[in-house]
């Protein structure tokens, strides 16, 4: 197992802490926010550090296409789910969470469907897929923070924009895939 693997792993193994840390946080107990806010910032840059690595030394694996993108939607999923309880932010809307995991959820079974017709699946996320993380990160970092900076709302709106934007993208390539595999069978 290659490095840049590792850190997807300790990623992945740091989400049950996160989340531990977001069911205990309470008003009066603000240091588990803290706790929570750094495990967060812990999974941001091992997730550009252990792309950064894979990609400088060569080490991209299958399994690091598909760690490194299980790592990040399971921090980020459970971010989600966590902020949506009114002790973060009692003016964060459920449905920003619910479009959120929705996209998750579509693209895995995509995902699943493609690989049950193709019997193969490559793993590579897209530019929009890029800035949809980032600003899924950012919306939660910022959240976590408590930056009052009275434009929270501006950074789960941009979260939500590029999750439907990359969403629509991933759905369109889908479907492509499919055509393709259709097409090649029905020539044969």
């Amino acid at each position: 197992m290659n490095f840049a693997n590792k850190i997807s792993i300790s990623r992945i193994l740091s989400v049950p802490f996160f989340v531990a840390s977001l069911i205990y946080y309470s008003p009066n107990k603000d240091y588990i926010r803290l706790l929570a806010l750094a495990i967060f910032i812990f999974a941001v840059i091992s997730d550009a550090v252990d792309g950064y690595i894979a990609r400088k030394s060569k080490q991209q694996s299958k399994a690091g296409l598909v760690l490194d993108p299980l790592g990040d939607k399971l921090i980020i999923m459970s971010a989600f789910i966590g902020l949506s309880f009114d002790k973060f932010n009692p003016h964060f809307p459920l449905w920003v969470t619910l479009i959120i995991i929705s996209r998750d959820i579509i693209i895995l079974l995509g995902a699943v469907v493609i690989f049950i017709v193709k019997q193969d699946i490559n793993v590579s996320p897209t530019v929009w897929g890029k800035l949809t993380t980032i600003f899924q990160m950012t919306a939660v970092l910022i959240i976590l923070a408590r930056f009052k900076i009275g434009i929270e709302f501006i950074f789960w709106w941009l979260a939500v924009i590029f999750t439907v934007v990359s969403g629509i993208d991933y759905i369109r390539r889908g479907f492509k895939i499919l055509y393709a595999v259709d097409n090649s069978r029905n020539s044969h």
